[in-house]
């Protein structure tokens, strides 16, 4: 299991393909298990010494006995002391966050192989902090008592609380774990995020509790809506609550009710004074909702589809493309002319290209003209690394119809 170690013959070494190493050295931090030559012996969730076929080292990595990706590599050099590296990189996680973001008390402050911490997310809540941890070596005890004490030490939360994600734990092949506290007793919160208010449930919602990556979009397509807006997969209610200052009417549809009944929540908490319009929360499925609206002759300025992911591996590809040209073509012709759209995908195996393309056809099939006002990704607190594409995975495009 993991322990401190030195990178030298007495650490347990994998072996991994001519691919495998082509890979690393150019700059992924993966080996998926099919490149994996030898690994005998190597106990799950071990700090391993990467080799090529010459025996040359290619990093200390950490290893999966089960996952596909069997290699994550967290350094080109020895480590003296595993837990003090662990230590040192949320450090510098909490450093980086605090030079980039802004007007918010609500973001991702791990992400994953991005932070040089594979297989851990955390996120800030005010003063909750969400953790989700989805690798064998970050789930062993070394690994998470370091996490959690440099956590609090370094952010003094009112509670620390992990959020499990079962899926995840049987495929790493680890012992299942409830959601919960790990440190304080608080659960709840109201967060901020562009001047908007929003009720936070540690043990609510999906993945870690919010979709913290779309906090820039938010305030981004608040600067061009207009009119009559409907906001489509609108979750708690993120872009609607941004939107409704700037339009006349906001319609705001979900399938979830749960959601729905936090979104208005969230939409009390931003109206007492009842000065804004009122949102309309509509529970539908969006596919049938937009069919049925645009064959009535619906219309709308603005109009907002953030989806989730429909490619969840790359043979989904053909089904999310058509999935989103036919949500983007319904939602292209509801557009008066002079409306915004702006229409989102969280599917990494969706490339921008692949997701501009599609955007083309839909409003060529519409017989619509867009121009493009901005193409984003993900916030700022969700860094890209350049050499693992596998980071960069939102796109969001804001575009004006004619």
């Amino acid at each position: 299991m993991l322990r401190k170690s030195k990178l030298s013959d007495s650490l347990l070494k994998v072996k991994v393909s001519p691919r495998g190493a082509a890979r690393l050295k150019d700059g992924h931090v993966w080996v998926y298990r099919s490149d994996i030559v030898t690994a005998e012996g190597v106990p799950a969730a071990s700090l391993v010494n990467v080799v090529d076929h010459r025996g040359q080292s290619l990093g200390t990595a950490l290893y999966s006995s089960s996952s596909q990706i069997a290699i994550r590599v967290i350094s080109h050099d020895a480590i003296e002391d595993f837990p003090a590296l662990l230590r040192q990189r949320v450090a510098e996680a909490i450093a980086y966050r605090e030079r980039i973001v802004k007007d918010t008390n609500a973001y991702r402050i791990i992400f994953s192989e991005a932070d040089f911490l594979p297989g851990l997310i955390v996120d800030r809540y005010n003063d909750i902090l969400s953790m989700q941890i989805l690798t064998q070596a970050m789930d062993a005890d070394i690994a998470r008592q370091a996490l959690i004490s440099e956590l609090a030490a370094q952010l003094h939360p009112a509670s620390i609380v992990e959020r499990v994600d079962p899926r995840v734990r049987q495929l790493e092949d680890l012992p299942p774990r409830e959601s919960g506290l790990i440190a304080g007793d608080k659960t709840s919160t109201i967060v901020t995020m562009n001047g908007i208010k929003f009720h936070f449930d540690a043990l609510q919602g999906q993945k870690t509790g919010a979709f913290l990556d779309q906090r820039e979009n938010y305030a981004a397509a608040a600067q061009y809506a207009h009119g009559d807006a409907l906001d489509v997969f609108c979750y708690q209610g993120g872009f609607a609550l941004h939107l409704v200052p700037h339009c006349s009417h906001v319609a705001a549809v979900d399938s979830s009710r749960p959601a729905l009944e936090v979104a208005d929540l969230n939409a009390a908490l931003n109206n007492p004074a009842k000065k804004l319009p009122e949102i309309e929360w509509v529970e539908a499925n969006a596919f049938d909702l937009l069919k049925d609206y645009s064959a009535s002759g619906q219309r709308y300025d603005t109009i907002v589809l953030d989806p989730p992911a429909f490619a969840k591996s790359k043979r989904d590809l053909d089904a999310a493309l058509r999935g989103y040209k036919e949500l983007n073509l319904r939602a292209l012709k509801m557009l008066r002319p002079g409306g915004v759209l702006v229409t989102c995908s969280c599917s990494y195996h969706v490339s921008q290209a692949d997701f501009l393309q599609m955007l083309a056809d839909a409003a060529r099939d519409a017989r619509r003209t867009l121009r493009l006002t901005e193409v984003r990704g993900q916030a700022k607190d969700h860094p890209v690394l350049l050499n693992v594409p596998e980071t960069a995975y939102l796109k969001c495009v804001i575009a004006i119809v004619s």
